[in-house]
């Protein structure tokens, strides 16, 4: 075999269509080995002589895109010194563009024996171990374009690739549960006609499949497990795991991208599989531990700030490399349109305090590629200090934690919430004005993957979580839901109403509040977990989606209430005024010939709110005056932008209400939402109503009115 210098950049295995450089950084080993992979189980050797920087590199002419390889490291085993060097362990190359084959749980795949975990382990784990692949890079992208779609004009709708297309009717068995199924005609006709402009995924990097998860007949399931940071996940290709994974993804980005929609990743650059101390030798433990890895005062263990074990080294310059040339990979060679960042401020933790100007978060700033993609994250993590919604730098938009929780005690009939409500629903300028952000800068959501579906959420009080095998014990005890007055399912019609309205309201709510809002897979028509609230190793019928239409268990309240969403994303899509780029004034805005503010609260009797009604602990209904004829944002060509007026009005009492519609606000409106109705929208033309007209809102229900401009 010939074997050529080659070269220190770029990390991974490139191919250049004669043959593949190959590159790996370790500071730690004293020699490392490229094992090329047969499948027959044998290995050729081919050892990395060239050291540049700490990169060992390689040309190998002849070797082809589904050529499988792997690392044997030699150096150090030293735990006490933070080194766990060991070359009976076949490595992931921490670059591999894609990957091969599961992991075969044993001891083999560990660096020391069960019994003795003071005692190296020098079994071969390569028969146990996943592979690394060359792939071919080219592919022809066609015309594609990013859709671009402004934040003020984005819809995100959160899915699992698997769970969200399993049970599709209208997808082919052998495609369901793919990236293929993504890209399926069936499933981006749902997404159009929802209004759906970008697809969140939850995690497709390569994850694993933990231990003890494999031991007890689970999976894990969303995937927040990453070991390949360039790797699509292979479970999730539909015809081969040598690299066609790679073809199949950025073919669905491509057929997502021709409907209009993005594609964002939910990422996990936090940790990785590798787990603690007692965790597998799989990749970067291997290659140096101490350069990728926070450990403690005792370099035998390490630093969590995520609950899994491990924590990232946020402070190594080959840590951020690795990160930043994983997001740039994905955006320039795979065209994605952004990032969720799995437990963000993890990401911010240099040393240990969550630090906003950390390295990351500057070299993000400045980098041509990523800075000009979204960028959400999950503003917080297990470490002290770490809930840091509102801190994020202007860049960043982030999920609203706040919001979450505020809407849903609204609704449940939490006492004094009425002020908090205020703010979450017009931006959380609490939290975002002082730094420069936006309104947009908050993205808002009732619910989301982890915690209950929307439907569990109006009919349980409690988790159900004993499938999980952890005794009920795991997943948020906490969970601001209400069960509507019985506990699970139920066959009481006035309880079933009252949740659907809930799911009305919530719904209602999400989508004509200022910020950015979320919707997560299923909720529009109301899919269940069985109470469920951390579905994280259940990949089976209980976590996948059932479609209203197919083989799931979908009703007449599910087909409902899709068609309530799809009104209310449209309703939110055809009017500025529920998605402005600036935040409220209070008042009349200078230059739009309009003596009225731009926003106003009145009590349920049409009067104004004082101090006094907000800080009532009562006071859970009200009156928002949206004034579509003073907002002070330009349209793209600098443009005044004027609208129509609404009247949103909240009953989050337990009794009926009667509201005034407020005098000197318009004359005459229209009725045309009401979560109180079955349909929760007009069939045509709604009630009109006068100024000082009452209006009846049962209980727990919303009503908008519209004046046109």
């Amino acid at each position: 075999m010939q074997v050529w210098p080659g070269e220190a950049y770029p990390l991974g295995a490139t191919y250049d269509g004669a043959g593949t450089n190959f590159a790996v950084f370790t500071e730690a080993a004293d020699r490392v080995e490229l094992c090329l992979l047969h499948d027959d189980g044998s290995e050729a050797a081919v050892e990395l002589r060239e050291s540049d920087a700490f990169v060992r590199h390689a040309y190998v002419p002849g070797v082809m895109p589904g050529q499988r390889y792997g690392y044997r490291v030699h150096g150090p085993y030293a735990p006490e010194r933070g080194l766990r060097c060991n070359s009976a362990k076949l490595l992931l190359d921490p670059y591999a563009r894609a990957i091969s084959g599961s992991i075969q749980w044993g001891e083999e795949v560990y660096g020391y024996h069960f019994g003795d975990p003071g005692r190296r382990n020098d079994l071969d784990s390569a028969p146990h171990m996943m592979s690394s692949v060359v792939v071919n890079p080219y592919f022809d992208w066609g015309d594609d374009r990013r859709p671009r779609t402004e934040y003020h004009h984005t819809v995100l709708y959160e899915a699992h690739v698997k769970g969200l297309t399993m049970r599709h009717p209208g997808i082919p068995e052998e495609l369901r549960g793919t990236y293929a199924a993504l890209a399926h005609p069936a499933l981006i006709e749902h997404l159009t006609e929802l209004g759906v402009t970008a697809l969140e995924l939850m995690p497709v990097h390569q994850f694993v499949n933990d231990h003890r998860l494999v031991d007890m007949g689970l999976n894990n399931y969303w995937g927040y497990n990453t070991i390949g940071f360039f790797a699509p996940h292979n479970a999730y290709a539909s015809w081969g795991d040598r690299g066609q994974q790679v073809l199949e993804f950025k073919s669905a980005v491509k057929a997502l991208h021709e409907a209009g929609i993005e594609v964002i990743l939910d990422v996990v650059y936090n940790h990785t599989a590798e787990g603690n101390h007692l965790g597998p030798t799989l990749s970067f433990k291997g290659i140096d531990n101490a350069s990728y890895y926070r450990l403690t005062d005792d370099p035998r263990y390490y630093m969590d700030t995520t609950g899994t074990g491990n924590s990232l080294l946020m402070r190594s310059p080959h840590v951020l490399q690795m990160i930043m040339d994983s997001l740039r990979y994905w955006v320039t060679e795979m065209h994605v349109d952004g990032f969720r960042f799995d437990l963000a401020a993890t990401l911010a933790r240099q040393f240990h305090e969550v630090d906003r100007l950390s390295s990351f978060f500057d070299l993000v700033q400045q980098d041509p590629v990523v800075s000009q993609v979204k960028l959400i994250a999950e503003p917080w993590d297990v470490g002290e200090g770490g809930y840091q919604v509102g801190n994020f730098p202007p860049l960043w938009t982030e999920w609203n934690g706040k919001y979450r929780d505020t809407v849903r005690d609204l609704w449940r009939g939490e006492q004094r919430t009425l002020a908090e409500f205020a703010s979450r629903l017009t931006g959380s300028s609490d939290l975002y004005q002082d730094d420069g952000r936006r309104p947009l800068a908050s993205i808002n959501f009732v619910t989301c993957h982890d915690g209950f579906t929307l439907h569990d959420m109006v009919a349980y009080n409690d988790k159900r979580n004993h499938a999980n095998g952890e005794d009920n014990r795991d997943g948020e005890s906490h969970n601001r839901s209400w069960n509507c007055g019985a506990e699970g399912e139920t066959d009481d019609p006035a309880v079933l109403a009252l949740r659907a309205r809930q799911m009305r309201n919530f719904i209602a709510t999400l989508l004509l509040s200022q910020g950015v809002p979320m919707i997560s897979h299923g909720d529009e028509f109301a899919r269940t977990q069985r109470g469920n609230n951390n579905a994280y190793c259940q990949d089976n019928e209980l976590a996948w989606v059932a479609w209203p239409d197919g083989d799931g268990d979908g009703d007449v309240t599910a087909a409902g209430l899709l068609e309530f969403t799809r009104a209310m994303v449209w309703l939110r899509k055809d009017h500025p005024v529920f998605r402005r780029r600036r935040f409220f004034h209070g008042r009349p805005v200078e230059g739009t010939h309009d003596e009225l503010s731009d926003i106003a609260w009145f009590t349920p009797e049409g009067a104004e709110m004082t101090q006094r009604d907000w800080n009532s602990a009562r006071a859970s209904a009200l009156t928002v005056f949206l004034n579509g004829n003073a907002i002070s944002e330009p349209g793209a060509r600098g443009e005044r932008i004027s609208d129509d007026s609404f009247l949103l009005m909240f009953n989050a009492s337990p009794k009926t209400l009667d509201f005034v519609v407020p005098v000197d606000h318009g004359r005459q409106w229209e009725v045309i939402v009401d979560t109180a109705r079955t349909e929760g929208v007009p069939s045509d033309t709604g009630p009109k109503v006068q100024a000082g007209d009452r209006l009846t809102l049962v209980d727990r229900s919303m009503t908008v009115l519209q004046r046109p401009v």
